[in-house]
């Protein structure tokens, strides 16, 4: 059976929720992202033509667009969105991956004897338009990369259909960048030896993209030839990360407490980031020794920030250890989740704070999560002082 994976993608989804509530915003550019010194989460297509992209500092997209309008961004409006979106497309198809709050893949295989793959995949963003108002691209082809690839392509509010005798020639034309794994420091290594076009990449021995670029190469050269198995995951919505630690001695050691609630906060945060979840709930829990058990939760804006949650978990157990007794354990909790990236937090954090952030989970990802982290959190002991 030939597989049928439909990739849809909300058009620049913060602003589109923002023109729902505002519809002096249309036609204008538009700018979504933190104060001064923070940097852009979303912008229009209008924007776009100046020059403005995702991830650029809020003090030079403006230099490139003085006339932007500059919204910070209401991150629990998008989420509701989203969700109202994750619904209507999940009432319709067999099997749904929500793979970021406006990003779904989608399992078609085998309904094409039925209905048509193409027109059923419209229909579903035609109803998630109706009911929603908000504009919505697709893409179908035979599998996730070449679908993401096409979406991309055919935006804005683009309907694309890819069959698999077309996949080569479909492309073969188009930038290295386009291939999701492809980011700028192996787009530069690439670029280095000539290889700016996916058919030169798809044309090279896979021996020798391995030698340059490590184990990523072999899946690389599959995705320049338009090879990827990879399936599409069931959708299931994860309510909370949590973390508990019961002490092999009741202790009333403030300072070990706390660090053991920072190293807590820090790796919940990195888990966070990780599998690309925000919080907006921080929960805090104790056990006294006599096993009276205390919790205390702190509402906070959408992050997934060590230092933020941190701070939040440490003034949680503040107002929440009270009595001069041994505590036996302590939890930590992160709850009312939603889909996202440290990218989403722009409406908060610097350009500075977010490029930290991603070169400490690079880190993390290739020397394990323990390779680094806030001083605050380690054992004294094990730091040799």
């Amino acid at each position: 059976m030939n597989r049928a994976i439909v990739h849809m993608d909300l058009d620049t989804f913060f602003v589109s929720c923002e023109r729902l509530q505002e519809s002096k915003l249309n036609g204008i550019p538009v700018i979504i992202g933190g104060g001064d010194r923070g940097v852009v989460a979303s912008c229009s297509y209008e924007a776009r033509y100046f020059g403005v992209r995702s991830a650029m500092p809020i003090k030079m997209a403006l230099r490139l667009c003085p006339e932007a309008k500059v919204i910070r961004g209401d991150y629990e409006r998008y989420s509701k969105f989203s969700k109202e979106v994750t619904e209507i497309i999940q009432e319709k198809v067999p099997v749904l991956e929500k793979a970021s709050i406006d990003e779904f893949y989608m399992d078609l295989s085998g309904m094409d004897q039925f209905f048509g793959c193409y027109q059923w995949t419209k229909e579903i963003a035609d109803s998630v338009t109706k009911n929603t108002g908000l504009p919505i691209s697709f893409a179908l082809s035979t599998n996730k990369t070449v679908s993401k690839i096409g979406t991309g392509e055919s935006k804005p509010v683009g309907r694309f259909e890819i069959p698999a005798p077309d996949i080569k020639s479909f492309l073969n034309p188009l930038s290295v960048r386009k291939i999701p794994m492809v980011g700028d420091v192996t787009f530069q290594l690439l670029s280095r030896i000539g290889i700016r076009k996916i058919k030169t990449l798809a044309e090279m021995p896979v021996t020798v993209l391995q030698q340059m670029i490590g184990k990523n190469g072999g899946e690389l050269w599959k995705k320049a030839n338009g090879i990827d198995l990879t399936p599409v995951v069931p959708y299931s919505e994860r309510k909370s990360l949590s973390s508990e630690h019961t002490f092999t001695n009741d202790t009333m050691d403030i300072f070990e407490l706390k660090r053991l609630i920072s190293s807590m906060a820090e790796s919940l945060a990195y888990q966070l980031r990780a599998e690309k979840w925000l919080t907006s709930t921080v929960v805090l829990k104790i056990r006294y020794a006599n096993f009276d058990t205390e919790t205390r939760q702190c509402k906070i804006s959408y992050t997934s920030i060590d230092h933020t949650l941190a701070r939040v978990a440490l003034d949680l157990f503040e107002k929440l250890y009270t009595r001069r007794m041994r505590l036996r354990l302590v939890g930590l909790r992160f709850t009312n989740l939603v889909h996202g990236t440290y990218q989403m937090n722009l409406f908060e954090d610097s350009e500075e704070l977010m490029n930290l952030y991603q070169a400490m989970d690079r880190m993390k990802n290739r020397f394990g999560k323990n390779a680094l982290g806030r001083a605050s959190g380690f054992e004294l002991a094990s730091l040799n002082v």
